[in-house]
């Protein structure tokens, strides 16, 4: 068990430590990320050869690829990192996406190249990561304070309920791509699969989960390095659409809605970021 210290400002006991099997989780994490990433970011056109199954639509492996260098981040900061609540917001989220990758994977078994390393490797991970990243969670959850930290930002009422509303949003349209697939692929804006729409599924109840849970805790500190993650795995989606613009549909009206709200939001939570780190340097006593 940790050492329980006490808070600075407040007095109240606290540990706020990362257990050494938390860690190492992240640290085992990073490498596949990191190869994935490789494969399906700048390897677009050679899945079939390199990944699990052939993705024919680069705009959904570079989609994915995005995902996975965001999560690289993530999981190399919270190996890091020195407070557990500093991370604890991206673990649901990670375990969610994963969860939706492993049902995806059980209903499109056939879709996968079962003699490929690339395919072993994915069945062992999405078995698995789901409930490891969960019973990470469940155990190190019990060492937050659940107090800010010194000089910290608290989200506002109003933005919280904006945040969980978008989660809400997001998590609506993950089930749909999931259970409904081929009612999703009729008004995508790039060619989906059953399964890429699913694994599609998959990115938004990350992003979902993670509104939900940034919204139902509302510290910054808590926020802020799944932020960052989710910032770099934006600025990657964007670069993907511009390098695969021409394979999308602009006649659907939900390619324009996808390009102008990713685009948006990519530009809105970069001023927030910025906003909120300038609030709290300002609240900082100045260094004698």
């Amino acid at each position: 068990m940790p050492t329980t210290t006490a808070d600075a400002d407040t007095g109240k006991p606290q540990s706020d430590l990362i257990y050494r099997e938390t860690r190492w989780l992240a640290i085992i994490i990073v490498p596949f990320l990191l190869i994935a990433f490789y494969i399906l970011f700048l390897r677009t056109s050679e899945t079939k050869a390199l990944f699990a199954w052939e993705i024919g639509a680069p705009m959904t492996a570079m989609m994915l690829g995005s995902a996975y260098i965001g999560g690289a981040y993530f999981f190399t900061r919270a190996s890091r990192a020195k407070h557990w609540h500093h991370i604890s917001v991206g673990f649901l989220p990670v375990a969610t996406f994963a969860s939706f990758m492993g049902i995806a994977t059980i209903l499109s078994w056939d879709k996968f190249t079962h003699d490929h390393v690339s395919f072993y490797t994915w069945v062992v991970l999405y078995f698995t990561t789901p409930f490891l990243v969960l019973a990470a969670w469940l155990r190190n959850r019990r060492t937050d304070p659940g107090i800010p930290d010194s000089h910290d930002f608290v989200l506002s009422r109003a933005a919280r309920y904006v945040l969980g509303a978008a989660g809400l949003f997001n998590i609506v349209l993950s089930i749909l791509l999931m259970i409904a697939p081929q009612g999703m692929i009729n008004i995508w804006p790039w060619t989906l699969t059953v399964l890429t729409a699913r694994v599609v599924g998959g990115m938004f109840a990350l992003q979902g989960m993670f509104g939900l849970c940034m919204a139902l805790d509302g510290r910054w500190s808590a926020a802020r390095i799944t932020l960052e993650s989710q910032l770099v795995s934006m600025l990657f989606i964007v670069i993907a659409t511009l390098r695969t613009w021409s394979t999308f549909d602009q006649s659907r009206p939900f390619t324009w809605v996808f390009v102008i709200s990713i685009s948006a939001i990519l530009i809105v939570v970069i001023i927030f970021y910025i906003f909120v780190e300038n609030y709290r340097k300002r609240r900082r006593p100045a260094s004698n």
